[in-house]
């Protein structure tokens, strides 16, 4: 005779009201920690010291900051190293793709993948940063830049610390991703079309959010966190601004059906060349209709037919690639880089 299996210790299950107060017990819980970090502020869950190399080493740092920090100078290590391959960063800054409402990709995205092709073509490793993922990635996030720079500069973190805010709930940021992106990369071409005379808002959020890279400062402890008054007081004493991306390469490419193009391209170029960024020369700045007042319903049928803008395209990409390569190898001309700014900022 098998053996038998021996029940009867185990309880039945709970009830529903049972298993529904137990539930809401630990709901409590996580509501009262939520509530006590809104309440104190309290922006990071995990902070150390900030140790050597800080104005204030015995400030408390948070740990994400810290971490992403680290990652900007490995990367910047990695850039400036002659033996480390040419890298170009492509942005993709168009909100449509087809794995959201509009159920197709965005032309943008097809002219940054033939620039990408051109460039591993002139053995340049291309990294693609897709902005439209904002509106298709689930819980894919760049939090709007809250402009502290225009209180003080100092108050201006490298890399930003405004963010993550765990007391407001503002987490999940691609940024601290993003500008790691750009660090890595010898230079920068951006594809974007245009919304309504302006970039679209994903390309918009980064370029905000690059404030910071553009004067920023890499030491918080030395304003305690966002003390305004310790910031204000450190720019007073005469700030140098740093631009922490200055010296990479870049190009543009702005398409648009209607109007709308010049403008966008004339902003990029200066916000680039404002943050000490090189232009790859007259080629690698583009602006085209595509589909000139056609219907919105057949524009990747006009890209098709449009043979020369596909070529311009390659032709920025193999201008960016071209500067990179010289830029690399010191022959890059970038005469005004001696001269100091009698008004930086």
């Amino acid at each position: 005779m098998p053996p038998s299996v021996r029940k009867g210790q185990a309880p039945a299950p709970h009830t529903r009201e049972v298993f529904r107060e137990r539930f809401l017990q630990d709901v409590d819980r996580l509501e009262a920690i939520a509530w006590q970090a809104f309440t104190d502020s309290r922006k990071a869950p995990s902070t150390r010291k900030a140790g050597p190399g800080f104005a204030d080493p015995n400030y408390e740092l948070s740990t994400e900051w810290l971490e992403t920090r680290q990652r900007l100078k490995n990367a910047q290590d990695r850039w400036s190293q002659p033996q480390t391959p040419s890298r170009v960063l492509l942005i993709c800054g168009a909100s449509r793709n087809d794995g959201t409402c509009p159920g197709e990709i965005s032309k943008t995205y097809r002219l940054t993948k033939t620039a990408r092709d051109t460039l591993s073509g002139e053995g340049i490793e291309a990294d693609l940063l897709d902005l439209s993922l904002l509106t298709s990635d689930y819980k894919r996030r760049i939090h709007p830049c809250k402009a502290c720079v225009s209180t003080a500069m100092p108050l201006c973190h490298w890399p930003c610390s405004c963010y993550p805010n765990h007391a407001l709930g503002q987490v999940g940021d691609w940024m601290s991703e993003i500008y790691e992106r750009w660090v890595s990369a010898h230079g920068v071409l951006l594809v974007t079309p245009v919304y309504w005379y302006q970039v679209a808002s994903p390309l918009k959020l980064m370029m905000d959010r690059l404030v910071c890279a553009d004067g920023g400062n890499p030491d918080p402890t030395s304003t305690h966190g966002k003390d305004p008054q310790k910031a204000k007081a450190l720019e007073l004493q005469g700030w140098p601004y740093p631009k922490h991306l200055a010296g990479r390469a870049y190009g543009v490419v702005v398409h648009g059906d209607v109007s709308g193009i010049e403008p966008v391209r004339h902003a990029l170029c200066d916000w680039l060349d404002w943050m000490g960024l090189i232009d790859s020369g007259a080629k690698s700045q583009l602006d085209r209709f595509i589909g000139y007042y056609e219907p919105y319903a057949t524009s990747h049928e006009a890209l098709d037919r449009d043979a020369g803008v596909q070529e311009e395209v390659r032709n920025a990409a193999r201008a960016v690639a071209a500067a990179v390569k010289e830029l690399r190898a010191g022959r890059l001309s970038d005469p005004d880089r001696d001269l100091r700014s009698p008004r930086p900022k």
